[in-house]
C-alpha cells in the first residue's frame, strides 16, 4: 500500500496557476498508485458526458456542449479511487482489529482499497468477518423490528443516486419516522432555508447558460480550484469576454486568481493564463454580512443622491415596488451601519467596499456565487438572506444572467432533496404519498444532523444505518460521538470503501460493500442506469459499465430493498424486488410522486445537458408567504456567533486539493504548497509574533467555545499564510475535534466549521 507522508514535510509556496500542467501531473500521479487498469482511461472518456457516467465528485453541471475531456482533476482523482484495483477483503479483517485500525490515517484505510465482501463484526475477536447477504439482512431486520422507529436514523450520503434516495427516504417514512439526516444538513441546509424564505425555492436560479449572459459574478466563500474545478472553464470563458468577477475570500485561492486550461494546447505550450478575480477582497471568516451591508450601503446612499439631484436612479425601484417585501427595513439598516463598524467587522477598508459596489452598480446582470464559506457560520441563513438583499437591489433575479448560484458539495446532494431526503414533512408530497402507497406517512419533523448527533450522544437514538458517506468522521464533537457510538444497538453502514466510521461498532454492525456508480449495474431486466441532479437543478442519467471490484457487491437500490423487506410489513402497492429488477420503475414511481418535476422521467433521462426541473423565481414568482421576494435587515454584522476576545481565533475547517470532503487523495494540498503532511495550522505573520509562536513549530488549538468541554487538536505546525488577521486555517475533518455539536447556524443547523472559536496552545 502507497504510503504519501514523509518524515520531513515540506510547506513552501506555489507560484503556478490553477490547471495547466500541475493538474496534468496530479492525474499522471493517482492513476499508478491506484493501480488501475487501461478501462480507467477510458472511462474519463466517458465522464460527464451524455450515456456516460455522472462523476462522483462534485455537483457542476454536466454542459451538452461538453469538452473532449469532461473531467477534472479532482473529478479524475474520484474515478481513479473508485476504480482502484485495490481491495481490501475479509483476510485484511482477518489480520487487524477495529482498535487497531483507529490508529491508521483517513487516507491509509480508504488507499487500501475497495471493500469485496459483505461483513459483520465480532466483539470477542473485536474484527469484522466475512458473512452472507442473507445473514446480514436477516440480522438487520430482526434488530430493527423490535425498537421504537423514533430512535433510529437513516443518514445517506450526496453520492446517492435519486432512485436509491427515493427507496431509501420511502422506507425510513414507511417504518415510521422522518429522521433523515444527510449531507446537505453539514452543508447547504443553510442556503434551503434562506433561499426559500427570501425567494420560495431552496435551490439556486441560475444555469449554465447565465455564465453568458452575465456582466459581472460576486463570488463569496468558494474554492473554486478544489472543490468545483470544471466551473473554471466557465469562469474562463466569462473572463474573455470582459466579466468583472469580485471575490470575496479569506484566503487567496489560486483557482480564483489564475488558470490555465489544460485542454487549450497553445496556454499549455506557451504557459498561457487567465486571470480569473479582477478584484479579490479577503473579507475576515463571518465577515460578509458587514462587506455586503457596506456594498449595499454604497448602492442605496448612491440612490438617495442620484435621486435627491434628479439624476438616474441606481436601484431598480420597479422591480423593488412589484416583486419585493420589506425593502425599506433593509436600506434604513444599511443607512445607518456606520463604516468603522462595517471595516472592523469585515476586514475590508470602505474604499474596497466601494470599487465593489461601483462594478456592482453599472453591471447590468450579475450572478452571486457561494459556498460553505456562507453557509457554515452561526449567521449562515442570514448571510444566504445578504445574497439575495444584494441581487435584488438591482433585480438580479428572474432574467438572463443573474441570480443566486450555491455550489453543492456532492454530486447528488440537492437531488437527494427533491425526491424526499428531508426531516421537514413541508417539503414532502405527504397526500401523494398516501394516495400511492396506501400508509399514512409521519408528520412530525424528523432528526437532522445535529439532532441525530444529539440522540447519539445521549443514547436516545440507538440505532443508525449509513447510506454511503463517513457520518462519524464528518460531524462536529469528535471525541464524544466515537465514544458513544459503541452504544448504539446496532450500526449498518454501506460503502466502497472502509473509513474511520466502520471502525466504530455497535452492538450488533454490518458493513455492506456496494456497487460504485462507474461499475455495471445488472439487474432482472439488464444493465441499469441511474439519475443524478446537479447544482442548477438540471438532471441526468448516468450509466456505468466498468467490471465491478467484486462479484459479491449488491447495488444501493438492491441493498435499500433487501432492508425494507424485512423490516416492513408486506405492502401490495410496492413490489420492492419489482422495482431492483428494472430501475425505470423506480423513476416511474418518482415521477408518480412528484408529476410537476419529473414528467416524462424516463423519456428525458439521457437529454444532453440534463432536463431542468424549473424554478419559480427563475420566472419571478414568488412562492412565498407574502407572494413577494423578501428583504431580511441583518442582526448584525458578524456570522460567527461569538465575540471576539484576547487570545480566541476565527478557525476555518478547510479543504485540501488532493481531497474531496472526507476522501483524503494524498498529502500534497498543491496550491496551498503543503506536501507530505495534513498537521498544519494557517496563521497570519503578525497573529504568530502576538502568540508568541514560529514558523514550523509544533502547537495545539483548544476549543474556546465556553462550554466547559476540553476539545484539543495537537501537533500542528505553525505555518505563515496570507489569511486575515484573527483567523486561522486547518484541515477538515481532522479539526472537527474542535467543534462542539451546538455550535451550529441558527435555523439551518449546519455545523459552523468556518468560524470556530479556538486558542493557541504553544
Amino acid at each position: 500500500m502507497a504510503k504519501q507522508r514523509s518524515d520531513k514535510p515540506e510547506i513552501k509556496p506555489f507560484t503556478g496557476p490553477a490547471g495547466g500542467w500541475g493538474s496534468v501531473r496530479s492525474l499522471a500521479e493517482i492513476l499508478p498508485r491506484e493501480q488501475v487498469t487501461p478501462d480507467a482511461l477510458l472511462q474519463l472518456g466517458r465522464q460527464n458526458k451524455p450515456h456516460g457516467f455522472m462523476c462522483v465528485s462534485c455537483a457542476w453541471p454536466k454542459p451538452a456542449d461538453h469538452h473532449p475531456a469532461e473531467f477534472c482533476e479532482e473529478g479524475a482523482k474520484a474515478t481513479a479511487w473508485e476504480l482502484t484495483t485495490l481491495r481490501t477483503t475479509p483476510e485484511f479483517f482477518q489480520q487487524h482489529t477495529l482498535t487497531e485500525l483507529r490508529s491508521w490515517k483517513d487516507y491509509d484505510l480508504e488507499q487500501h482499497g475497495r471493500l469485496t465482501h459483505p461483513l459483520r463484526y465480532d466483539a470477542a475477536t473485536d474484527k469484522y468477518v466475512a458473512c452472507s447477504w442473507d445473514e446480514a439482512f436477516d440480522a438487520i431486520g430482526a434488530a430493527l423490528r423490535p425498537v421504537d422507529p423514533k430512535s433510529v436514523a437513516f443518514y445517506s450520503s450526496g453520492r446517492t443516486s435519486l432512485e436509491a434516495s427515493y427507496m431509501y427516504g420511502l422506507m425510513a417514512r414507511m417504518f415510521g419516522n422522518q429522521n433523515l439526516p444527510d449531507s446537505s444538513n453539514m452543508c447547504h441546509e443553510s442556503t434551503s432555508v434562506g433561499l426559500k424564505a427570501a425567494i420560495g425555492v431552496p435551490v439556486g436560479t441560475t444555469r449554465l447558460a447565465d455564465f453568458e449572459a452575465c456582466d459581472a459574478i460576486f463570488f463569496f466563500g468558494q474554492n473554486v480550484g478544489s472543490n468545483a474545478p470544471r466551473m473554471l472553464h466557465d469562469l474562463r470563458s466569462a473572463r474573455k469576454r470582459g466579466v468583472e468577477i469580485i471575490t470575496f475570500n479569506p484566503l487567496k485561492e489560486r483557482g480564483l486568481e489564475r488558470f490555465t486550461d489544460p485542454q487549450n494546447p497553445i496556454e499549455m505550450v506557451t504557459g498561457g493564463e487567465t486571470q480569473i478575480s479582477t478584484q479579490y477582497h479577503q473579507v475576515k471568516a463571518g465577515g460578509d454580512i458587514a462587506a455586503m451591508l457596506g456594498i449595499a450601503k454604497f448602492v442605496i446612499e448612491w440612490d438617495d443622491a442620484a435621486r435627491a439631484v434628479g439624476d438616474p436612479a441606481v436601484l431598480d425601484h420597479d422591480f423593488i415596488a412589484q416583486h419585493t417585501k420589506d425593502f425599506h427595513a433593509f436600506a434604513d439598516v444599511a443607512r445607518a451601519a456606520a463604516w468603522e463598524d462595517i471595516e472592523r467587522e469585515s476586514g475590508l477598508e470602505r474604499s474596497a467596499l466601494e470599487q465593489a459596489a461601483r462594478v456592482y452598480a453599472k453591471a447590468k446582470a450579475v450572478l452571486a456565487i457561494y459556498g460553505m464559506g456562507l453557509t457554515q457560520h452561526v449567521k449562515g441563513v442570514e448571510n444566504v438572506r445578504m445574497v439575495v438583499n444584494l441581487l435584488l437591489l438591482r433585480g438580479n433575479i428572474g432574467k438572463p444572467g443573474a441570480g443566486p448560484t450555491p455550489v453543492r458539495g456532492h454530486s447528488n446532494v440537492q437531488g437527494q432533496r427533491t425526491v424526499g431526503i428531508t426531516e421537514k414533512t413541508e417539503l414532502v408530497p405527504v397526500d401523494k404519498l398516501r394516495e400511492l402507497y396506501g400508509f399514512d406517512p409521519p408528520t412530525e419533523k424528523g432528526l437532522d444532523t445535529v439532532e441525530t448527533c444529539r440522540g447519539v450522544i445521549d443514547g436516545s437514538v440507538k440505532a443508525v444505518i449509513g447510506l454511503g458517506g463517513n457520518f462519524l468522521r464528518a460531524v462536529p464533537e469528535t471525541a464524544a460521538m466515537e465514544e458513544a457510538w459503541p452504544r448504539l444497538d446496532l450500526s449498518v453502514q454501506i460503502a466502497t470503501k472502509l473509513n474511520r466510521n466502520h471502525l466504530f461498532a455497535g452492538k450488533v454492525t454490518y458493513l455492506l460493500p456496494c456497487l460504485g456508480r462507474i461499475e455495471g449495474d445488472v439487474q432482472a431486466s439488464g444493465p441499469q442506469a441511474v439519475s443524478v441532479e446537479d447544482s442548477t437543478s438540471c438532471i441526468h442519467g448516468s450509466r456505468g459499465n466498468a467490471r465491478p471490484a467484486s462479484p459479491h457487491l449488491l447495488s444501493e437500490p438492491r441493498i435499500v430493498a433487501e432492508i425494507a423487506k424485512r423490516i416492513l410489513p408486506p405492502n401490495p402497492r410496492i413490489d420492492w424486488d419489482h422495482w431492483v429488477g428494472d430501475y425505470a420503475r423506480i423513476r416511474d414511481a418518482i415521477e408518480a410522486t412528484y408529476p410537476a418535476v419529473f414528467k416524462d422521467f424516463n423519456q428525458r433521462l439521457f437529454t444532453p445537458g440534463g432536463f431542468w426541473k424549473g424554478n419559480k423565481a427563475s420566472e419571478r414568482i414568488w412562492q412565498t408567504p407574502s407572494g413577494k421576494a423578501e428583504f431580511l435587515a441583518p442582526t448584525g454584522l458578524s456570522a460567527t456567533g461569538f465575540a471576539d476576545a484576547e487570545g480566541r481565533f476565527r478557525l476555518m475547517t478547510l479543504r485540501s486539493n488532493d481531497q474531496f470532503n472526507t476522501t483524503i487523495y494524498g498529502y500534497h494540498d498543491r496550491f496551498r504548497g503543503v506536501k507530505g503532511t495534513r498537521d498544519v495550522l494557517f496563521i497570519n505573520r503578525a497573529d504568530m509574533a502576538a502568540a508568541g509562536v514560529s514558523e514550523g513549530q509544533i502547537v495545539a488549538l483548544e476549543s474556546d467555545a465556553g462550554d466547559g468541554i476540553a476539545r484539543r487538536r495537537d501537533g500542528l505546525i505553525v505555518t505563515p499564510y496570507d489569511i486575515p488577521r484573527g483567523c486561522l486555517g486547518a484541515y477538515y475533518p481532522e479539526a472537527n475535534v474542535l467543534m462542539p455539536v451546538e455550535h451550529h447556524a441558527e435555523e439551518s443547523h449546519v455545523p459552523a466549521a468556518k468560524s470556530v472559536p479556538v486558542r493557541i496552545r504553544a
